[in-house]
């Protein structure tokens, strides 16, 4: 896949707006853990949950760091705020506290409709259970993100052929998705993801409803997006699927527990493929 760009309709060079919010007058902070600069950056970010007298905190202050081009995958037990966090950095849902910067921009501030355009130009969701739009084709699901990122309709329809080309899925275009198998329907909620080209992609268990072929298969189309320049932030249960990102975050109890690096070992070392090199 291509390198991701800012889409048509995203914000030109030297602009001083993101989603409609002022970019703050102070700089976004320090470069991502891997010394590149950074994407998507949270400090002392919460999410607390209110109802019936009863109070719960999903996210308790996460500082955490994307870098451009980066892929990290964020574990932990059930509860643990694993989707909450991905959630609220997604705009899907408002941050108690804390802030949340994008592109060099702090975004937290964003109302509903800010949040909606921010996604539209810089953000790509893909969730476990797919969240197609039964009513239309999979050619359509694929080119309405990137018509609403301000794509003209040849360019929505170049871009969704190449996708669906790439992913295998090309003669399912005119298809409805609940014709398709639970691995093609993911396969289209990717291309769907990316059909903006994205800043960055978050993916919400991907793998959590497909089988170990279908896994692989949705496995190795994140990895080919990666590879080209593609930032993914993922949250798993599966130790299996991390071990395809740059680092691993651990939540726990809505913290960070830890923050791991995935390191490649020579081949000599008894065919290991990775180890984890922890952080602090």
């Amino acid at each position: 896949m291509r390198r991701s760009r800012l889409p048509p309709g995203g914000d030109p060079p030297g602009t001083p707006r993101l989603g409609g919010l002022p970019a703050p007058p102070n700089p976004p902070g320090p470069g991502a853990p891997d010394g590149g600069p950074s994407l998507l950056r949270t400090s002392k970010l919460v999410k607390v949950y209110r109802a019936d007298g009863i109070t719960v905190e999903a996210v308790r202050g996460v500082d955490f760091e994307l870098a451009m081009g980066e892929f990290v995958a964020i574990m932990g037990p059930s509860g643990s705020g694993k989707s909450t966090l991905l959630h609220v950095l997604g705009g899907l849902e408002p941050a108690t506290s804390g802030e949340i910067w994008l592109r060099g921009r702090r975004v937290d501030g964003l109302s509903t409709a800010g949040w909606a355009v921010l996604r539209r130009q810089h953000i790509g969701f893909v969730f476990q259970f797919f969240n197609l739009l039964s009513n239309m084709t999979v050619a359509d699901n694929v080119e309405l993100p990137a018509l609403l990122a301000g794509a003209t309709p040849r360019q929505a329809r170049n871009r969704r052929e190449e996708l669906l080309a790439e992913l295998g899925i090309a003669d399912k275009a005119g298809a409805a998705p609940a014709r398709l198998s639970g691995g093609e329907q993911q396969r289209v909620a990717l291309a769907r993801a990316l059909a903006n080209e994205p800043s960055v992609l978050l993916a919400d268990e991907p793998t959590g409803n497909l089988d170990s072929s279908n896994t692989r298969d949705v496995l190795r189309l994140l990895r080919r997006a990666h590879d080209g320049g593609q930032a993914i932030l993922m949250v798993t249960h599966d130790a299996r699927v991390a071990s395809l990102a740059d680092r691993v975050i651990n939540l726990f109890d809505g913290m960070v527990a830890d923050d791991a690096k995935i390191v490649p070992i020579p081949r000599t070392m008894n065919g290991v493929a990775d180890v984890l090199e922890l952080r602090g």
